[in-house]
């Protein structure tokens, strides 16, 4: 047999011996793995439905959440039905000691509070849920950060949320308010009374604030940058209501496109923003925006970096 023979064969080894690995990962990812933690999770007195390959209990969750939506929400203190109908029936169902499956992964419901104190100060033994990696371009920094790095960007933002930085923000806070009771009375006068939709008002309120407090005199850029995530929403709920694949978000998809592109929108409009506010700040420039001086005084060189790219 010649050399050529001989380094065929050994790469068709190769081959089959990566194809053979590459399958048992993912027999044991969609299959094995998840039945393993079924079995674990029923021994210790949990309940939930059985899992089912690879979708777990998402249709079921996103179709009731759907059908929920689209009826008009009771008046009634009891929201939790209309909420999270799905967690809501698993919870009758099985109890508090129970269980779903989003995809492969089990989530546990977990409703002592002591228990739940406990989990929130282990945060080193307590991981967060893993998403599709695109889901962080949308919701990032402190939601998604682990272990010492979630500690250290905690005590980072603290001091923006002191009482007296709060009361420094209440100008703010009154501006927006009177400005939306003012679009309420001009309505309100034109026929003498005025039926309306309270939630649109009441998100604009939140963005307002936000803008206002955070951006001061960024304020009409402050609201692009809150249009941008909005525009992101959209995308990202298509993410989550289908199973990650691994690798998936690496392929040039529309949806993986406009997610990036619009996280780059965000992340160019944040960094000059910052740039502009060390300026003042190094120039001592009076100012209201005590949230952001707080935030641009306090970001690490790491942070700084990721920012950056």
């Amino acid at each position: 047999m010649d050399v050529y023979h001989v380094i065929r064969e050994l790469v068709s080894l190769l081959v089959v011996g990566l194809l053979m690995i590459w399958g048992w990962r993912a027999l044991n990812w969609v299959w094995l793995a998840p039945k393993r933690l079924e079995r674990c999770l029923r021994q210790q007195g949990l309940a939930g439905n059985s899992y089912r390959f690879l979708s777990g209990d998402i249709k079921e969750l996103f179709t009731m959440s759907r059908q929920t939506r689209a009826k008009p929400m009771p008046l009634s203190d009891d929201i939790g039905p209309y909420v999270v109908p799905f967690q809501h029936q698993t919870v009758n169902q099985y109890g508090k000691n129970s269980f779903t499956w989003f995809g492969p992964r089990p989530r546990v419901n977990i409703t002592d509070p002591e228990k739940i104190k406990e989990i929130l100060n282990k945060f080193n033994d307590f991981q967060k849920v893993r998403t599709n990696p695109l889901v962080h371009l949308l919701v990032s920094g402190l939601v998604n950060l682990e272990g010492d790095r979630w500690s250290k960007h905690r005590k980072i933002i603290n001091p923006a949320f002191h009482q007296d930085k709060l009361k420094n923000m209440l100008p703010a806070f009154y501006q927006s308010c009177s400005d939306m009771s003012s679009k309420w009375e001009k309505m309100v006068c034109t026929e003498g009374y005025c039926e309306l939709d309270v939630w649109p008002y009441l998100v604009d309120l939140t963005r307002d604030v936000i803008s206002r407090s955070a951006f001061g005199s960024s304020f009409e850029e402050g609201k692009r940058i809150f249009q941008l995530p909005e525009d992101q929403l959209v995308l990202t709920i298509k993410l989550i209501q289908t199973v990650y694949i691994p690798g998936w978000r690496f392929l040039p998809t529309k949806t993986n496109g406009e997610m990036k592109m619009k996280y780059k929108d965000i992340k160019e409009s944040l960094r000059e923003m910052i740039k502009r506010r060390e300026k003042a700040i190094k120039a001592r420039e009076e100012s209201n925006e005590d949230l952001l001086d707080i935030l641009v005084e306090s970001i690490s060189e790491k942070w700084k970096q990721r920012i950056w790219g």
